[in-house]
C-alpha cells in the first residue's frame, strides 16, 4: 500500500478534504463506537490536520492542537484509522508522523493526549505515560497520557 500524506492547517483544507475528514471521524467515533456527541468542537480551526490517503480514500487521520489551546501542552487528537485498513500498521506510522509534525511545528515539546484506555500499550510504545486516573468520556474509559519533552 502506497500512502499519500497530507498535512495542512484548517484554512488550507479544501472542501473535499474537510468532508472526508469529518465523514471518517463520524464513521469511527459516532457510528462505530456508538457515541452521540458533537465532533465539531471548535478546535479544528486552530489545528493542523494530518491525513493519509490510499489512492483517493482517506484511511488515517489526526489533528495537531497547538500548546495552550486545549491544554498547556501540544496535543494529538482524533487519532483514527479507517476500519477497513486496520491491522496493516498504518496506526503506528500515523502516530510516528504525528509526533514528527508536533516537533516540526513546536520543537521537542511535551505532548498530551486523551487516550482510550484499551490503547494504553499502543501509546506507551511511543513514550507516552499515563498521567491521570481513568475517566469516562461518552461512556468509554479514557486516560490522559503525556509524552515528556525530548532532548
Amino acid at each position: 500500500m502506497q500512502l499519500k500524506w497530507v498535512f495542512k492547517k484548517f484554512a488550507d483544507l479544501n472542501s473535499f478534504e474537510l468532508y472526508n475528514i469529518l465523514r471518517l471521524r463520524s464513521e469511527v467515533f459516532v457510528v462505530e463506537q456508538n457515541c452521540v456527541y458533537l465532533d465539531a468542537d471548535n478546535n479544528d480551526q486552530d489545528a493542523y490536520h494530518l491525513s493519509a490517503y490510499n489512492n483517493d480514500l482517506l484511511v488515517a487521520y489526526t489533528r495537531i492542537i497547538p500548546p495552550g489551546k486545549i491544554c498547556k501542552e501540544a496535543s494529538i487528537g482524533r487519532v483514527l484509522t479507517s476500519p477497513s485498513e486496520r491491522k496493516c500498521g498504518i496506526g503506528k506510522i500515523l502516530m510516528k508522523k504525528s509526533i514528527e509534525a508536533v516537533e516540526e511545528l513546536y520543537g521537542k515539546v511535551p505532548i498530551k493526549i486523551g487516550a482510550q484506555l484499551y490503547l494504553k500499550r499502543f501509546y506507551e510504545s511511543f513514550s507516552f505515560e499515563q498521567v491521570s486516573e481513568i475517566y469516562l468520556e461518552d461512556g468509554i474509559e479514557h486516560i490522559y497520557m503525556l509524552r515528556k519533552q525530548k532532548t
